[in-house]
């Protein structure tokens, strides 16, 4: 963007930005016909470019949350858009019904990535992990031989696998969860981070375990270290599938290609999505080898929109970006650089700072504002972050931030909390 911010530095913790008449007004006039499923911080963006994004009353952010790590490499990053403008104006769409010139090349990049054979293309993100839950169900019936009917899936307290009434109904978010009943059977739900909970959990007709990696909407919960390797033991034990919702902890997030790879563990399913879009379109997809994607077939799944060309062509130019490595070692050395500035916080303001690479969840100490208030302090001194519930920040800047803008965002947060 054109205006740096880090020019004018807050004093006293005043606000710099206050929300203006123009933005109230847009506010006001989009709250009268949308639906009220969100509770947007005060500011309407029209334009972005990599980490900085402007307003409509010209002020420019800091962007910290990178639409919840859907846009790793930035706003239009301009390897990404110049694929998309491209394929754009060649083809976009052809459903599933015909074959398209870049099918074969999404599926042989999405599954090189992940180091499996073969690749489900969905849109979003709960879209795939449907998906997942649906493989799982048909390989417990066709290859572990589970009766009709029967398959029970492990799940994870705190979870937050996507909205459909199947997701919703395993969360234990109230918000997501009640007054949207009754729920399929199935789940069982147990403690994220216990593995001798899971353990007890298992019967004859558990097919899979869902596990987040590190839980990002419960407040970036990184679990205790060797969990996922005994998860990983525990379905290897009992025949089950273990799938890792990578979508959010996925492509470089962390430090590595997937917050699996932490612990050295290879999952037998990964849901992927968000990042792979590369910021500009919808892409997911299920990543498995053939014994396991091999029991659906044709009819028995399918999306309008899932594997379209436009997609293809931005999620391939998305997993070269990712070979290179370049954007896992970014989120590796800036975000200890991250980490340690955020261990420096104030003791009595901050009790604990969770995650890994770029991506954190700043737990609040008791008494202090919530987690919103203090996100509409960032918001006045032109940071773009969100409250993860009442008492968590969290940040998850774009792969592409730079260090000082780490330690300039860092310090206007040392300004807020005080």
């Amino acid at each position: 963007m054109s205006t740096d911010p880090r020019d004018s530095e807050p004093a006293g913790g005043e606000p710099l930005v206050p929300v203006t008449a123009q933005t109230e007004a847009e506010l006001a006039r989009a709250a009268a016909h949308s639906a009220h499923n969100y509770d947007p911080l005060p500011v309407v963006l029209e334009s972005a470019q990599g980490v900085w994004a402007r307003g409509i009353d010209g002020v420019d952010y800091l962007d910290l949350l990178a639409g919840y790590s859907a846009l790793n490499f930035g706003h239009a990053h301009p390897r990404l858009v110049e694929v998309a403008r491209s394929q754009l104006g060649r083809l976009a769409l052809t459903s599933r019904a015909f074959q398209h010139s870049l099918f074969a090349d999404f599926c042989e990049a999405v599954s090189g990535l992940c180091g499996k054979e073969a690749v489900l293309p969905m849109n979003t993100g709960a879209e795939a992990v449907e998906t997942a839950l649906k493989l799982a169900r048909r390989w417990g019936y066709d290859v572990k031989g589970v009766p009709p009917d029967q398959a029970e899936i492990i799940t994870c307290a705190g979870n937050f696998h996507g909205r459909t009434i199947a997701i919703v109904g395993f969360s234990t978010d109230p918000d997501a969860h009640d007054g949207f009943g009754p729920y399929p059977p199935g789940f069982r739900t147990v403690e994220y981070g216990d593995a001798a909970a899971m353990a007890a959990a298992v019967t004859p007709n558990t097919v899979a375990v869902l596990v987040e990696p590190i839980q990002g909407e419960a407040g970036v919960l990184v679990p205790p270290d060797g969990y996922l390797r005994a998860v990983r033991e525990l379905c290897d034990e009992h025949s089950m599938l273990m799938l890792a919702d990578e979508i959010q902890s996925g492509l470089g997030r962390t430090g590595e290609t997937f917050a699996c790879d932490h612990e050295d563990v290879v999952p037998d399913v990964y849901i992927l999505g968000k990042a792979l879009g590369g910021g500009l379109v919808p892409v997911s997809a299920v990543v498995a080898d053939w014994p396991v994607l091999r029991v659906i077939g044709p009819g028995q799944h399918g999306s309008t929109f899932g594997g379209n060309p436009l997609a293809c062509a931005v999620a391939v130019e998305v997993v070269r970006m990712l070979g290179t490595g370049e954007y896992q070692r970014r989120s590796r050395e800036l975000g200890a650089h991250l980490h340690t500035l955020l261990g420096a916080l104030p003791s009595d303001r901050v009790t604990a700072v969770r995650g890994r690479g770029l991506w954190a969840g700043v737990q609040l100490a008791a008494g202090q504002p919530p987690a919103r208030v203090i996100c509409e302090r960032l918001l006045a001194r032109r940071i773009l972050a969100k409250d993860a519930h009442e008492g968590t920040i969290r940040l998850a800047p774009p792969l592409v931030v730079e260090r000082d803008e780490i330690t300039w965002a860092v310090a206007q947060l040392t300004d807020a909390l005080s």
